[in-house]
C-alpha cells in the first residue's frame, strides 16, 4: 500500500538529514563507540519518556489535550534519537550536540532535523486504541528493519572502499526512519492523524 508524496507531506512530522554522503573510510569503524555516550543520554530520555506517555495518557483521556510540556519533551526526544542514529550509523560526521530543546520546529543547530506539528486538539477515546490501530505498520516496519540492517552493512563496506554513503542507500535508511518516528508519534499520542505507509 502506498500514498502519494502530497498525503505524506501532510503529516505533522518533517525529519531529514542535511549532511554531505562523502564521509572518512575510518568513521564506520569506531564512529558507533564514539555514540555511547549519546546512547546513554538517549537510554534515560527514553525511560522520562515512558513516563510522560503515561502521564500524557491521562491527560489526554480527561482533558483531549497533550500538556505542552510533555509534547515538548517528547519532541525534543525523538529529535535527539534521529541525531544519535544518524551519527552512530555514520551518516554524519559531526557529534551530535548535548542539548534538548523542546521546541516544535527544529533548531536547525544539526544536521539532523525533526520537528512536529502540535495538533489542536487530541481525541479523547483515540488513545485506548493507537497502538491497535498501528499494528500493520509494526509488520511492514519490522520487514523494512531487516532491510535496513542489510544496507547498513552494505554502506558499512561501501564507505571503508569509497568513502561515501551510496545515495539510494542512505535516502531509504532516512525514509525508514521517518516512517518509524511518524508511527512513534502517533503511538505516542502526539497526533491523531494516521501515518502513511510511505516512505517520502
Amino acid at each position: 500500500m502506498t500514498v502519494s508524496s502530497a498525503q505524506a507531506a501532510d503529516f505533522p512530522l518533517q525529519l531529514d538529514l542535511d549532511a554531505p554522503e562523502e564521509i572518512a573510510r575510518w568513521r564506520p569503524l569506531v564512529q558507533w563507540l564514539l555514540a555511547i555516550p549519546q546512547l546513554i543520554v538517549l537510554y534515560a530520555l527514553g525511560i522520562v519518556e515512558f513516563v510522560v506517555w503515561v502521564l500524557s495518557f491521562f491527560a489526554i483521556l480527561f482533558t483531549g489535550n497533550m500538556p505542552e510540556s510533555f509534547f515538548g519533551f517528547m519532541v525534543m526526544t525523538h529529535r535527539y534519537q534521529w541525531r544519535v542514529l544518524t551519527y552512530a550509523y555514520f551518516m554524519r560526521e559531526g557529534y551530535p550536540p548535548f542539548e534538548f530543546p523542546m521546541s516544535a520546529a527544529d533548531p536547525g543547530t544539526d544536521p539532523a532535523h525533526l520537528s512536529i506539528e502540535p495538533a489542536p486538539k487530541l481525541n479523547r477515546w483515540l488513545v485506548l486504541v493507537k497502538w491497535l490501530l498501528a499494528f500493520p505498520h509494526y509488520i511492514v516496519l519490522l520487514f523494512l528493519g531487516i532491510a535496513v540492517s542489510v544496507v547498513w552493512i552494505i554502506a558499512f563496506f561501501a564507505v571503508l572502499i569509497t568513502g561515501r554513503w551510496p545515495e539510494s542507500l542512505r535516502n531509504f535508511v532516512i525514509g525508514v526512519s521517518r516512517w518509524a518516528n511518524r508511527v512513534s508519534i502517533y503511538v505516542y499520542l502526539i497526533t491523531d492523524t494516521y501515518p502513511p505507509f510511505s516512505l517520502d
